[in-house]
């Protein structure tokens, strides 16, 4: 029958999604772990300049804006970097199919939005923990 013909024809590709989606869920936890523990480090090189901002009247969304640009930074960058990769390999590999689907530009200004986001609330949780301590116990050794 042509519908067993078509979803033997199909099944690479459907193993193929199932392996990109396994690696994508897998190295986007990695990253986001690394992501942690790069903030962590960063607030804890600079808890002393966070006290120092705290006794001088920054508020609590300040530090964390401030402990979180760095990344933003970085997170643009490399959508600026990885959006024309993306596409030639998306174009590429539609090429090899009959019938192809559109592919705009939303799709990739929606997963560096996801990125982003992903990236801020990380950050926002260890950046709000740093911003919560109390500034005496920062300083206290100075």
């Amino acid at each position: 029958f042509l519908e067993n013909e078509l979803k033997r024809l199909y099944k690479d590709e459907e193993n193929l999604a199932l392996v990109a989606l396994v690696f994508t869920i897998m190295s986007i936890f990695i990253a986001g772990l690394g992501l942690y523990g790069l903030t962590s480090y960063m607030a804890d090189k600079r808890t002393k300049e966070i006290g120092i901002r705290k006794v001088m009247g920054a508020s609590g969304f300040s530090i964390i804006r401030l402990l979180s640009a760095e990344f933003v930074k970085l997170i643009i960058i490399a959508n600026i970097v990885a959006w024309p990769l993306a596409w030639l390999v998306i174009r590429n590999w539609l090429s090899q199919f009959a019938y192809q689907t559109n592919y705009g530009v939303g799709m990739f200004i929606i997963s560096g939005l996801i990125a982003l986001i992903l990236a801020l609330a990380i950050t926002g949780i260890k950046a709000s923990m740093a911003a919560r301590t109390n500034p005496v116990d920062t300083l206290k050794h100075e």
